[in-house]
């Protein structure tokens, strides 16, 4: 496991004790993008490979929603009368009403009043009729009807009690007002709903608005309807995003017969959208790339009679389609690539100091400028500082560290850093702070250690890229045990091993890798492997 040591004998590791095997030229040739896996290697590193094709792209995005009531079908009952109420048909929220439905009695003084003015011009009718039609007419203004003026001429004097007729069918969804309460004309009984037709309101993340539009097709499902299934289009989108959920809505509108769908219930929605026909886009599986911020490399397979290698690819890679990428360039149809295991082939070539994802090509013999030295080296001062903590296998530092450390990170401004520089740093600036919010949030060592390893991975690419920073060699190590014997590197000052993995119980495992430092003559990287 450590390349560092080499018998002629087999034995044990005389730094982590464990048994020698075997060594097989897996390295390859010296071509630095290739590299050559054994049948066994590649076996236990449970490397899987496909040929690729063209397909149809079909973008899948799950959404979360809720159903709303429709605010167009959203009433304020009012009461047409001045006075008291003295009784209430509809009691309680959530109680059903139909229009027409006599839902309130209230006795009106000026309404008595406009009756017998009434009776009294009916009585002159034939010397003034326009007084008995005035009066009449002064009666509808109340919102009596036709039928109701009529019943009050035949009963033959003047009623007390009249009732408030519903005006819209629906559930109400709010009661204002009690027993004995006085109200004047146009003051609200009750707010009703119809919910024969519901808003289902779906959240839409802002990467996710290029996916769904107007017209875009939901299909959803709720969790308290089991075995239901609804979909509609979308009607509406917010034109704006939520600052705090920097989601969108989008408002489908359903019809409920039989009211199954309650307002409040969850929703599970999902939008399928058609990126290209059948047969018109290479696709590869997304366990066949692996990505590094601006960066996305496969690995092809390349066998002859005598052994299998892999060669890195960097590709260019569009949306993602379910569960593939779509390829833009970089790739053929029929290209025989690793879709499973790729990581392994990657570390196998950094072990063999060969380009692999986390040390392309094209990464030494950048120039600083003192504006991004002085923002650059207070970052690998403080990963320095977090290394010597694990090492000494002290929380008490370590917090701290990650800390300063994430300060540091967030100082950094990638527009003072150079058009050389900045966009390497880009690259990592957004995963190194994920990775030291994770840090920060962590309980104890043993955690904290399990994140060190990426954030190590991106630091080694860092530091080859910009080199040392002042002037001091900078050593890249590597333990073979750490993360369940997978390995993992770290950089360190100190040209010998203490290993921040496991500290002190195994303080001197591992090895060097590579050395890192400035040339004095050109001002450039050196990269030295071990």
């Amino acid at each position: 496991m450590d390349p560092q040591v080499r018998q002629s004998e087999p034995g044990k590791c005389p730094l982590c004790g464990m048994d020698l095997i075997p060594l097989t030229d897996d390295a390859g040739s010296d071509d630095p993008y290739q590299i050559r896996m054994s049948a066994t290697a590649m076996q236990l590193a449970n490397i899987r490979t496909a040929v690729i094709g063209t397909g149809a792209a079909t973008r899948e995005i799950r959404l979360n929603g809720k159903v709303q009531a429709d605010e167009r079908l959203v009433f304020t009952q009012v009461s047409h009368l001045d006075g008291r109420v003295e009784q209430l048909n509809v009691n309680f929220t959530g109680e059903a009403v139909q229009k027409g439905q006599t839902i309130a009695g209230i006795y009106s003084p000026p309404l008595v009043t406009a009756q017998e003015e009434l009776f009294a011009a009916l009585k002159i009718k034939d010397l003034h009729p326009g007084l008995a039609i005035a009066a009449r007419e002064k009666l509808k203004n109340w919102k009596l009807s036709d039928a109701q003026i009529d019943d009050i001429i035949a009963g033959g004097k003047p009623r007390e009690r009249f009732p408030i007729l519903a005006d819209v069918s629906g559930v109400v969804l709010e009661k204002k007002v009690n027993l004995g309460d006085y109200l004047m004309r146009g003051m609200p009984l009750y707010q009703v709903v119809d919910l024969s037709r519901v808003w289902v309101l779906f959240d839409v993340y802002e990467s996710d608005l290029t996916w769904v539009k107007n017209g875009s097709l939901i299909t959803f499902e709720v969790p308290s309807l089991p075995g239901a299934s609804f979909s509609g289009k979308v009607t509406f989108m917010d034109p704006v995003i939520d600052p705090a959920t920097r989601v969108a809505r989008a408002r489908i509108e359903v019809a409920n017969p039989g009211r199954q769908l309650k307002p409040e219930m969850f929703a599970d929605g999902l939008v399928k959208t058609q990126l290209s026909r059948a047969g018109a886009t290479l696709l590869v599986p997304k366990s066949a790339v692996l990505w590094t911020g601006e960066r996305s490399v496969v690995y092809i397979k390349q066998q002859n009679d005598q052994n299998i290698s892999f060669r890195m690819q960097e590709i260019t890679l569009g949306p993602l389609a379910g569960d593939r990428y779509v390829v833009q360039s970089g790739l053929e149809p029929g290209t025989e690539i690793a879709v499973n295991g790729a990581f392994s082939i990657d570390a196998a070539a950094q072990l063999a100091g060969k380009y692999s994802m986390m040390s392309p090509p094209g990464t030494s013999g950048m120039k600083l400028s003192s504006e991004a030295q002085a923002m650059l080296a207070p970052v690998f001062e403080q990963y320095f500082s977090l290394k010597d903590a694990l090492v000494a296998g002290d929380m008490g530092k370590a917090k701290p560290s990650v800390q300063t450390l994430r300060q540091a990170v967030q100082k950094v401004a990638s527009s003072g850093l150079g058009e050389e520089v900045a966009p390497v740093w880009r690259e990592h600036e957004s995963l190194l702070k994920v990775l030291l919010e994770q840090m920060n949030k962590a309980g104890d060592l043993e955690t904290v250690r399990k994140h060190f390893k990426p954030l190590s991975e991106h630091f080694v690419v860092l530091a080859k890229a910009l080199g040392s920073l002042d002037g001091q060699p900078v050593y890249v190590q590597h333990c073979p045990m750490a993360d369940q014997n997978e390995g993992a590197d770290w950089l360190s000052r100190d040209k010998n091993i203490l290993n921040p993995y496991f500290g002190n119980q195994m303080l001197t495992c591992g090895s060097t890798k590579a050395t890192i430092a400035a040339s004095p003559a050109s001002n450039k990287n050196s990269i030295h492997h071990h």
